[in-house]
């Protein structure tokens, strides 16, 4: 049986080759499998407009590996693949399952729900807010408005909080019931929807929010 050669990720990481691939340097096996090794055993999970890519939340391939870890890890590329990584709290660690990246090893991914949450956080890692409308929409009816409601809570962010009631209020999504935690969660402060783009547009009391997207663009999503 013919051995497979390595190939060096970082100092002390390294993958193996598969033999019919020959000594290929280029080869960094799956990039997600690559991104949990990268993360030199602590707690990861593939995340943002990755995640959004292995949900089908999104028409564009994506370029960038991005995934979220309790421990703070520099960002690099490796074998002309861009990996980012996002820090968070241990306690912030929820909300994602097990994706099967071959048939022998998994990763952890954060689910539709968690994908949302953290879009709607930090929207520079998936295109902006709305791109993470587009895929809330998108797979809106295998998401759990509950779920979402809960995740945007125990996240503790509040222009999640903001930003999430909107959309499920907009889109339609969540009842009643499910946005009355997050309206009593609201402080006074005013946020942008998205922070990506510049402060101005309307202001929304209901959910302080300042719209520097139009309630049309964002309902617009639902017809294309």
């Amino acid at each position: 049986m013919r051995r497979g050669l390595v190939s060096r990720l970082k100092p002390g990481v390294f993958v193996i080759i598969p033999p019919e691939l020959g000594s290929t340097a280029e080869y960094a096996a799956d990039p997600y499998l690559t991104a949990s090794r990268l993360a030199e055993g602590a707690l990861c999970f593939i995340s943002h407009a990755s995640a959004m890519e292995l949900h089908r939340m999104v028409t564009q391939p994506q370029l960038v590996i991005f995934a979220t870890s309790t421990k703070r890890l520099r960002n690099r590329t490796v074998h002309n693949t861009e990996f980012r990584f996002v820090f968070i709290r241990p306690e912030q660690y929820f909300g994602t399952m097990k994706y099967w990246a071959t048939k022998q090893e998994s990763v952890e991914i954060s689910d539709l729900e968690r994908t949302v949450v953290d879009g709607l956080r930090q929207p520079e890692y998936c295109g902006g807010v709305t791109e993470v409308a587009k895929g809330l929409w998108m797979r809106h009816q295998d998401m759990q408005a509950a779920r979402l409601v809960e995740y945007a809570l125990r996240l503790g962010t509040g222009a999640v909080v903001r930003r999430l009631g909107y959309l499920l209020e907009l889109y339609k999504i969540a009842s009643q019931s499910d946005l009355a935690p997050l309206q009593d969660a609201l402080s006074e402060t005013y946020v942008p929807m998205d922070p990506m783009l510049p402060r101005e547009g309307t202001y929304v009391r209901r959910w302080r929010l300042q719209l520097n997207i139009t309630p049309q663009e964002l309902d617009s999503i639902r017809a294309s």
